[in-house]
């Protein structure tokens, strides 16, 4: 199977305070663009930035018109943002990449030939990071951790960074959970999938927003969103406390009945609930985080809302929730 040229295609930029990046990479995407055939659309997300992000934006959208900019009406996190751009890209083929040029415009001619050869999403993936030691090896870490845990296979080292054919976003936009974890929706998807290997430099310039914590709960959230092995263990802890608790029962008869004038330890009673509480404890925090998802989901509270769209010709209000994209 080999295709012809998209007809026209959409590459979407998600950002938040990148003022120092948006020009650079503005004018890398534009040199790799400028050889295609076709007609693309060029679309970014302002996620309630702070700094002069939008400002910027809304210049290149004046003199460029395949910019489009979507304005986000508060910060909706990463996946949100991702979420809004699929959801308003109009090209067949829409591909996804970071707005602080830690990846390459460059590659995307490649994804494009894979897809022409029949892959319906190509991704890039990570062989190598400039990045610091303990962070690179937390991202090992949560992939080899997450594809261990999950019931989807997740490929190792796929970042966000991507091509998806028309027909995979359609069934994404359809999806509608709202803890989303777009590699995993990716995947979840099916079809032919391939992953084009590059080394991920550090990002162009400025600082990242993303704290410790902010990575350490994104790790959780997902595990938690493609994984019943949690669940599974507070099984696995409930038969061994009843294990402990009957070999323990023995014992104590066992030396009531030898050593019946024995003075028993107050020491081994509290460790003992100690023990037991803990696991208690934990047993629920996981059937809560369970719960909370649970919970998020039945309100049915949008993803994303949008301020406005700007590009060269038009700025219009427009309110936009996942419910309203999946139904049109």
């Amino acid at each position: 199977m080999y295709r012809d040229d998209p007809t026209c295609a959409t590459i979407f930029i998600p950002c938040f305070n990148e003022e120092a990046n948006i020009e650079p990479l503005y004018r890398r995407v534009a040199d790799v663009v400028s050889k295609w055939s076709f007609p693309v659309e060029i679309l970014y997300t302002d996620n309630g930035s702070t700094d002069r992000t939008l400002t910027i934006l809304e210049s290149i959208a004046a003199k460029d018109s395949r910019v489009h900019v979507l304005v986000m009406s508060r910060n909706f996190g990463y996946q949100g943002a991702i979420s809004a751009g699929l959801a308003h890209a109009t090209g067949d083929i829409v591909m996804v990449m970071d707005g602080d040029q830690q990846d390459p415009p460059e590659l995307l001619p490649r994804f494009i030939e894979e897809w022409k050869r029949g892959a319906m999403v190509v991704y890039g993936s990570r062989e190598k990071r400039d990045a610091p030691f303990f962070r690179k090896i937390g991202y090992k870490l949560f992939y080899r951790i997450i594809r261990a845990l999950s019931y989807i296979d997740i490929p190792r080292d796929a970042s966000d960074f991507a091509l998806m054919d028309r027909r995979i976003v359609d069934i994404l936009n359809a999806m509608p959970e709202r803890d989303r974890f777009i590699r995993g929706l990716r995947a979840f998807s099916g079809f032919r999938q391939v992953g084009v290997s590059y080394d991920r430099p550090e990002r162009g310039k400025g600082v990242t927003s993303f704290r410790f914590r902010d990575y350490l709960r994104f790790a959780y959230r997902s595990i938690f969103s493609y994984s019943y092995k949690p669940l599974e263990l507070v099984s696995l802890l409930a038969v061994f406390t009843m294990v402990i608790a009957c070999i323990g029962t023995v014992f104590y008869l066992a030396l009531y009945f030898a050593q019946p004038n024995q003075p028993r330890g107050f020491a081994t009673l509290i460790l003992a609930i100690l023990f037991f509480g803990g696991i208690q404890l934990f047993s629920l925090a996981i059937i809560g985080e369970y719960i909370g998802r649970i919970f998020e989901e039945v309100k049915k509270r949008p993803i994303y809302i949008i301020d406005r769209k700007i590009s060269s010709h038009q700025e219009h209000q427009q309110g936009v929730t996942l419910t309203d994209q999946s139904s049109r």
